[in-house]
């Protein structure tokens, strides 16, 4: 890393928020995360809400207090599961290419993986990336795109040079 990112981890689910499961897979975002040199600013766990997700989106955005905002859960096809959908109401760009190398990684080791509807999106100079809930899958998707997190960030910030290669 070119510098030390500062990242929010927000996990969903109904159950961890109130209580009654222990959240490991935002654990694991953050032990990632925290390996591949990023500061863990905030961490929160939320109910499967849109409304409070995208607030919540929204607000440390739009603070400059982080660079990166992980979600883990809330990506799959149940009735409760919003995470995406709450992603694209607060984003002003998607950043496409980054759900599609996850769940491309996530093929590798089983079909499901293309069940999951996590997005990428931009907003303000924040990056958001919805992960699974599963532990194992944010392990294979959080690493699959951590290598180029650092010039992700680093461009969003309008810290690079030139991109272009000869």
């Amino acid at each position: 890393m070119t510098r030390a990112y500062r990242a929010a981890v927000i996990t969903l689910s109904d159950k961890g928020s109130a209580g009654e499961r222990e959240d490991v897979s935002g654990a694991k975002v953050a032990d990632i995360l925290t390996k591949a040199g990023f500061e863990i600013k905030k961490r929160l766990i939320l109910p499967d809400d849109r409304k409070t997700l995208a607030q919540n989106l929204a607000q440390f955005s739009d603070s400059g207090e982080v660079d990166f905002i992980a979600t883990t859960g809330g990506t799959g096809f149940s009735p409760r599961d919003w995470t995406p959908e709450a992603t694209m109401d607060v984003a002003d760009r998607v950043v496409p290419g980054l759900a599609e190398l996850m769940r491309l990684e996530g093929y590798k080791k089983t079909p499901r993986a293309m069940l999951s509807r996590g997005v990428a999106v931009i907003r303000a100079k924040t990056l958001i990336v919805n992960l699974p809930g599963s532990p194992k899958a944010v392990d294979e998707n959080l690493n699959a795109i951590v290598p180029i997190l650092d010039h992700a960030l680093e461009v969003l910030a309008g810290d690079s040079g030139d991109c272009a290669r000869p």
